[in-house]
């Protein structure tokens, strides 16, 4: 290299250009661990609760800090300022000095927020579901499923139901985000649940979307169905929703339409095929006309992503397909070929895609 160099082949802005970029990616773990960090220090609430541009020093007051370590957050906050998470504003049309206020991003980090992210985040930084990424050259040259099944010895599914705390922050992390997708889809999408008289929210967790197409709609029969340990103890909110326990995988209740919300992505093909084919038994079980599969995942490279030319949401699908990859035994994140193939092997005959929930789409599959 230093020949090249010296000859002029690379130059030295190109090496440190590289050196640059290797080293940004070598780090890029500290952006979620700072993130992290702040949520569970409750920064972003602190800020919010203060109602104005909060300065240095009265952050700290308000913060359980170690008295030698006040002068870290400073460094902390420099990173997340950076970052996007908070901004810098002036504390009054007087002043100089300035404050941290809140940004779009961080908003959804607020502990009041119903929309609230902070438990998604906190579910996938926890170390359970970090240590299968130290494993993943072992489990390329092995025959487990999953990295996941290389570090704990079981898929992600089986510990949970072993592991009650990896259950709770879990359920905790789907919950939230069914809060987001449940608004965004209810707000661009509600037309498509118009005119259905029953649903089943496949793999629904804790019944946040069933609760919330049930109050939508009041003439919409929801059944939340679920693994026994996800759905033990939950009673229903209102008199066209309820839980009931099963496992997809043998047979799905029958019903007008099946909704499956962030669930495909968890299995392989065949796998994914298989329970297409019984959401496709429980639509033709009820006798219904214009039944349906409401399928909400990512499409991989998707006209959506193409045409706003949105290049950070692209690679947060791919970070996404490699989520998968870690923690599931074959699931993946697909692009619309691939979903079609799924599609037509499971017996169904048309499909359509609605490309409005940001990373994710909206799939209606039709038998």
């Amino acid at each position: 290299m230093n020949n090249n160099i010296c000859n002029g082949a690379v130059s030295s802005s190109e090496l440190l250009k590289a050196q640059s970029h290797i080293w940004n990616h070598i780090f890029n773990f500290i952006n979620s661990a700072s993130l992290k960090c702040a949520v569970q220090m409750g920064i972003p609430d602190i800020i919010h609760n203060h109602g104005k541009p909060m300065t240095l020093a009265a952050l700290l007051s308000s913060m359980p800090v170690h008295h030698k370590k006040t002068q870290h957050v400073y460094r902390l906050m420099r990173l997340l300022t950076h970052s996007g998470f908070f901004a810098m504003r002036r504390v009054g049309e007087e002043s100089e000095e300035e404050g941290y206020v809140l940004t779009p991003s961080s908003s959804y980090l607020l502990s009041g927020n119903p929309l609230s992210v902070a438990p998604f985040l906190l579910a996938m930084l926890d170390r359970t579901l970090i240590k299968p990424w130290d494993c993943m050259n072992i489990w390329l040259n092995n025959d487990d499923l999953s990295p996941f099944e290389t570090t704990f010895g079981r898929s992600i599914w089986e510990q949970a139901g072993f592991d009650p705390q990896l259950n709770s922050f879990f359920n905790d992390a789907m919950a939230s985000d069914a809060r987001l997708i449940t608004s965004v889809v209810l707000d661009k999408c509600g037309g498509v649940f118009e005119g259905l008289n029953s649903l089943v929210d496949v793999g629904g967790g804790v019944g946040i979307m069933a609760r919330a197409l049930a109050e939508a709609f009041p003439d919409l029969n929801c059944i939340n169905f679920d693994l026994p340990h996800v759905v033990a103890g939950l009673e229903a909110a209102s008199e066209n929703m309820k839980y009931v326990e099963g496992d997809m995988f043998e047979s799905i209740p029958e019903a007008h339409a099946i909704l499956l919300k962030w669930i495909l992505h968890d299995w392989s093909d065949e796998e994914c095929i298989k329970i297409l084919v019984k959401c496709k038994e429980a639509i033709l079980k009820s006798g219904k006309r214009g039944g349906k599969v409401i399928i909400i995942d990512m499409v991989v490279n998707g006209s959506n992503l193409s045409k706003q030319g949105d290049m950070e949401a692209a690679e947060t699908q791919l970070f996404f397909d490699m989520l998968m990859m870690a923690l599931t035994s074959g699931g993946k994140e697909r692009e619309e070929e691939e979903w079609a193939e799924l599609f037509k092997k499971s017996g169904f005959n048309t499909y359509k895609i609605t490309p409005v929930i940001g990373l994710r789409s909206l799939i209606e599959v039709f038998p």
